[in-house]
């Protein structure tokens, strides 16, 4: 069990460490991976960036997921083609689905980050961080849409998920690093003493109190894949 995600986000830094990455990419998924990602972030000396996604629901099904919006520019629409036909959808009611979620998607990406420019992530060793995953379905969706951005490697890091979780990640990622793999999975807030909810203005002076320093080990030779 952690303390709180900050003790997370410090013991998942000491295990990365070890691989000696040069030169990554730090992304949270929002808002409670923020504090996990920053504590990796300043111990990586790495650029922190937050990957948003927003669920498209099914007709008169809001919290069944027919697809997920993933921020960029453009924005990556990530279908569940199995609800998509099971549906019977269209393109043109797909696109209409997705455009209904496009402006809470773009709200959320100024809030947190303003004007600021996206991390780039082409050919980087790109680190995507969350407060731990149930099913891993968010966590898939982003790996899928990093992916589109030419990333040269991908680490799932994660302080707490059940092993069935991780087995698919790791279908999707380079590479899962998960502190604690209980056999018996609750609710994500029973593996931390203190787990409350973080705000968007939490989000947001998490963010704005990262400071990036560029790694000493700029020059040294990048890790393989």
């Amino acid at each position: 069990m952690f303390r709180d995600r900050n003790e997370a986000g410090r013991k998942l830094a000491g295990e990365l460490a070890k691989l000696k990455l040069v030169d990554p990419v730090v992304l949270a998924l929002p808002r409670g991976g923020v504090p996990v990602a920053v504590e990796i972030a300043n111990a990586l000396k790495a650029p922190l960036d937050l990957i948003i996604v927003r669920k498209v629901g099914a007709p008169g099904n809001p919290e069944l997921a027919v697809a997920a919006i993933v921020d960029g520019n453009p924005p990556d629409v990530v279908l569940n083609r199995e609800i998509v036909e099971a549906y019977n959808l269209d393109d043109s009611e797909l696109r209409m689905l997705v455009d209904r979620e496009r402006p809470e998607l773009e709200r959320r990406r100024i809030t947190y980050l303003g004007g600021r420019e996206p991390v780039p992530m082409t050919d980087k060793i790109v680190i995507l961080v969350d407060d731990g995953a149930a099913t891993g379905a968010t966590m898939k969706v982003a790996i899928r849409a990093i992916k589109r951005r030419s990333p040269r490697e991908i680490i799932v890091a994660l302080p707490v998920a059940p092993a069935d979780t991780l087995a698919e990640l790791a279908g999707e990622a380079h590479t899962v690093i998960c502190l604690s793999k209980p056999a018996r999975f609750f609710a994500l807030g029973y593996h931390y003493h203190d787990f409350p909810q973080i705000s968007e203005e939490e989000v947001i002076s998490l963010l704005n109190s990262h400071a990036t320093d560029k790694p000493a080990s700029a020059n040294q030779p990048k890790r393989l894949s």
